[in-house]
């Protein structure tokens, strides 16, 4: 076997191992795969690269320029995955292990590219939440903003996934425009390294925005400054240590932690023998115990169920488990690999021993066990093991020691309360499951266990197929937990981008806040002009642009008849005397959605031109109630463009409707796609 030296990427240059070189073996047959060592490394010209290279180019690019180099990089990625799943298998993986890690990956880049797309705008600046008014004249506005942080986002990784590990922290922080250093764990660095150097091969990114440590950090969080950030994933003990480094405390270094815990699943009381919630949760736990070998941060570690069915749980997980072939993760027949490394296998092993302490083995043995195509002993092989415990609330360990490899634990409650009390004491966790229909059950569980536990599962009868999994995080939400989980939260959607930026209180008039931010806002001064704003294409129009239209009356026969033509027939628009008993109405009142159409009717221009599409408007309110003989006008003032391809962009319009006394009637933004 060929071993490979890894080397590190460190400003713009790869650099070989050197001084103290650590041999890494293979998790099935013990043979060394690779060398890593990162003496020699310069931390301090790693970090003023990325701030001083890195930084400013990802800066200079808008969010949109940023999905798309990140939609980019995963195309590329996925057509060279073959490659990583092939070095993949040398650490115990199976191939449908590896495409949890890589495809994994390589799916979060995508998610990520979209949402980018779709949620943030086409601008360096991220205009936050709504507009804040502080004064009674208008005059002095607030609004929060955020920006990127102008420092370096360190991110340290653990040995389980080392692909998606990795892509899942860059693709919100490469978003945000901040560069990253990334430091693999050592145990799998083979595979972490090779996707990093497809990433710097595709030069996709610009100069600076990543690195990379084979190896240790030397004294690199010592050089971290309040504009960076340290995201870390793994043990609790590691992250205690990481996160007392003085200068990481001076310096306020934003720190987020991602770490192992005792995730716990329930079956609902509901769940019994025989009905489809029992069967889909044996399901779930047999793959949550051997998917990776357990070696999931998500993977289920207490199997909280009905004391009068623990026995039936037992067998039926029993039962599974003793089809699972274990062996050289290659061979089509294997059903789980081994563990990342020999001294993984040991820290398992010894954790097994702590949980037997307080609860009975009722399947496996680690002293004999049968391993296909490879040897048992060479390689860092363990069997599925089942603990099932008599006293779950007279324990410690069970709810305090996790052997981070195939083991689980059986244990029973009393009722709904009793269930959740197990669950939380865990004292925070990255994920629990419950397998209930009835809704009642599930709304307990939250309100019961919510705040220990940062992603609470539930799955029935009618999640099938659709479900992902106990312990499969997605990158559209949460991944973190309170407590023992770290109190820290990854990807998470547009959360997960705001970690690496800093939100601002902006405090302004109105025209310097719409200059700020790119958007018209209520008192910035109005641009009108003799064109129709439908008349110019998208880079023609000027955020503020504004058209006041020609006023028109609104008759009794006018709400008459579109009641009649609608088949909206309420009392409030036919019935004079009921309408005048409505403290809310003066009598017979127009239909909102007549005075939509009226609008419409008076600021539409009719003729083809650059305006392609309506589709959809925003924050709708009607304010006032327009009576028969009120006379309408509108003003509508382009607030917010945003480029969505080279054809075409969004244009968020600022609607106001007002009657003749001057007083608005209803307000509401109006999107349209224009032609670029």
């Amino acid at each position: 076997m060929t071993v490979i030296s890894l080397n590190s990427f460190a400003a713009g240059r790869w650099i070989a191992p050197s001084g103290r070189v650590t041999p890494l073996k293979s998790a099935v047959t013990g043979e060394v795969v690779a060398e890593i060592g990162a003496a020699g490394l310069n931390f301090s010209t790693m970090a003023d690269h990325a701030r001083t290279v890195g930084g400013p180019a990802l800066r200079k690019m808008t969010f949109h320029e940023r999905a798309a180099m990140l939609k980019a990089l995963a195309q590329y990625l996925n057509e060279r995955r073959d490659a990583l799943y092939e070095l993949s298998y040398e650490t115990g993986a199976t191939k449908p292990d590896s495409m949890i890690d890589i495809d994994g990956g390589i799916g979060t880049l995508f998610v990520y590219a979209s949402k980018g797309r779709r949620e943030l705008p086409d601008d360096t600046i991220l205009v936050e939440g709504a507009l804040e008014r502080l004064s009674r004249s208008g005059n002095f506005l607030g609004q929060h903003v955020a920006t990127p942080l102008q420092g370096v986002a360190v991110h340290i990784n653990a040995f389980n996934f080392p692909v998606w590990g990795m892509l899942e922290k860059l693709a919100p922080t490469l978003l945000a425009g901040v560069p990253a250093i990334v430091k693999p764990a050592s145990a799998t660095a083979w595979v972490a390294e090779a996707c990093f150097r497809m990433i710097v091969e595709s030069g996709l990114l610009p100069e600076g925005a990543v690195q990379f440590i084979a190896g240790g950090t030397g004294d690199l969080l010592d050089r971290l400054t309040g504009q960076d950030v340290v995201s870390f994933t793994g043990s609790a003990s590691t992250a205690v240590m990481l996160r007392a480094n003085r200068n990481l405390l001076e310096n306020s270094v934003r720190f987020i932690a991602e770490q192992d815990s005792l995730n716990a699943t329930i079956l609902g009381p509901d769940a019994a023998p025989g009905t489809p919630e029992f069967d889909v949760f044996v399901k779930e736990v047999h793959r949550e115990m051997t998917a990776k070998a357990g070696q999931k941060c998500t993977a289920i570690r207490r199997i909280i169920v009905p004391e009068a069915h623990r026995g039936a749980v037992v067998e039926a997980v029993s039962e599974r488990l003793a089809k699972t072939v274990v062996g050289n993760p290659r061979a089509e027949t294997t059903r789980m690999g081994a563990l990342a490394s020999l001294a993984q296998r040991e820290d398992v092993l010894e954790k097994v021993c702590q949980l037997a302490s307080e609860a009975k083995r009722v399947y496996g043995d680690p002293d004999k066990f049968e391993v296909e195509g490879a040897d048992a002993k060479a390689g860092a092989f363990v069997p599925p093991i089942l603990f099932s415990s008599d006293d779950p609330d007279g324990s410690e360990r069970l709810h305090s020691v996790e052997a981070f490899g195939p083991v689980s634990t059986v244990m029973g409650y009393r009722d709904l309360d009793h269930a959740l009390a197990l669950a939380n004491r865990g004292k925070g966790s990255l994920v629990a499951s419950v397998f209930t229909h009835d809704p009642a059950v599930a709304r307990a569980a939250v309100l019961g266990a919510g705040s220990f536990h940062g992603r609470l599962y539930f799955a029935d009868r009618d999640t099938g197929k659709d479900a992902t999994g106990h312990g499969s995080p997605l990158p559209h939400m949460v991944h973190g937990g309170p407590g023992r989980a770290g109190g820290g939260e990854e990807m998470g959607g547009i959360r997960g981008v705001m970690h690496y930026m800093q939100r601002t209180a902006v405090q302004a008039s109105p025209e310097l806040l719409a200059g700020i931010t790119g958007r018209y806002m209520p008192g910035a001064k109005l641009k009108e002009k003799e064109v129709h704003p439908f008349r110019l294409k998208f880079g023609e129009l000027e955020i503020g642009h504004t058209l006041w239209t020609e006023s028109r009356q609104v008759t009794l026969e006018d709400i008459e008849h579109f009641a009649e033509f609608t088949g909206d027939t309420f009392y409030a628009h036919m019935d004079e005397e009921a309408a005048k008993a409505n403290p809310f109405f003066p009598g017979r009142v127009a239909h909102g959605y007549l005075i939509l159409s009226f609008a419409a009717g008076l600021f539409v221009d009719p003729a083809p031109g650059p305006v392609l599409a309506n589709y959809g408007l925003d924050n709708l309110r009607f304010m006032k109630p327009v009576s028969p003989g009120d006379m309408l006008k509108v003003r509508l003032t382009a607030k917010q463009k945003t480029r969505r391809n080279d054809e075409y962009g969004e244009v968020r319009w600022d609607v106001g409707v007002y009657n003749q006394d001057g007083d608005q009637v209803a307000s509401y933004e109006l999107l349209t796609m224009n032609a670029m």
